[in-house]
């Protein structure tokens, strides 16, 4: 069991970087003169870089997992890795106007699993960490303001089949919506009631929002009901489920069909 005054130390640590580097992201936006793509891609290499440096003088024993680097296999032998996206959603970052992308810190260790994470939001300037402090209801991720029914993010670029089955089982509706930080944390601070996916994902995708949703309450799992597990060979975890504990069941019910 990691030890508490560690898990502190790491989790400031995980907050602190993932704020750094959002702020490091907003001015390669406001300031290069880039768009699209080209600005997706300069905002990557230099956050990732950013984010390798720092963890590289402050937790030099550990081994880290980017999205933006090559796989080092020596993290399957390793107590700590570092589960890291320098900007996830890349796409929504290289649009403007888009506050609907995230960068991911997350810590695993080999006896306990996700330890800490921490999600920034830099265009809306807030960061979130696995701690147990409440978050108020709020807006600013979703562009259209909610109603009385519950309401299931989904990815816009790659929404599960099973979407529409799943607000129909809550008696909601679905709102797409970008980055997979963003949605998980939508659900965090109340403007959406489950996050569903099944289109694929990576193990960097995931892992800090989870960590963050576990902290507040949040039911996490793989669409088929079974627990996301972090620190694999092969780092594909296509899918997830982030939401109320109490929709767990119902929504569970459709998607494990397909799972």
């Amino acid at each position: 069991m990691a030890d508490r005054h560690d898990l502190t130390d790491d989790r400031l640590l995980a907050g602190d970087l993932a704020t750094e580097a959002g702020r490091l992201l907003v001015d390669i936006r406001s300031d290069s003169g880039l768009s699209g793509r080209a600005l997706g891609d300069e905002g990557d290499a230099r956050s990732n870089t950013y984010l390798l440096d720092r963890l590289a003088r402050e937790r030099p024993d550990d081994s880290v997992l980017s999205e933006e680097s090559a796989d080092d296999k020596s993290r399957l032998q390793a107590e700590r890795v570092w589960i890291v996206d320098p900007v996830d959603g890349t796409r929504e970052y290289g649009t403007e106007g888009r506050t609907d992308w995230a960068v991911h810190v997350a810590l695993w260790s080999a006896s306990d699993g996700l330890i800490v994470g921490a999600v920034a939001l830099p265009a809306l300037d807030i960061t979130y960490v696995d701690d147990d402090s409440l978050v108020e209801p709020t807006t600013g991720l979703a562009s259209e303001p909610r109603g009385d029914r519950p309401r299931v993010v989904v990815s816009g670029s790659r929404p599960p089949a099973f979407s529409e089955a799943v607000a129909e089982a809550i008696g909601g509706e679905v709102l797409s919506m970008g980055s997979a930080g963003a949605k998980a944390i939508a659900v965090v601070r109340g403007e959406a009631d489950a996050y569903v996916h099944a289109g694929g994902q990576y193990e960097w995708d995931s892992a800090a929002p989870v960590a963050v949703a576990r902290s507040k309450g949040l039911w996490c799992s793989r669409i088929d009901g079974s627990p996301l597990i972090y620190n694999q060979d092969d780092t594909y975890l296509p899918d997830l489920v982030i939401c109320r504990p109490e929709l767990a069941e119902q929504i569970l019910a459709v998607t494990s069909v397909v799972g």
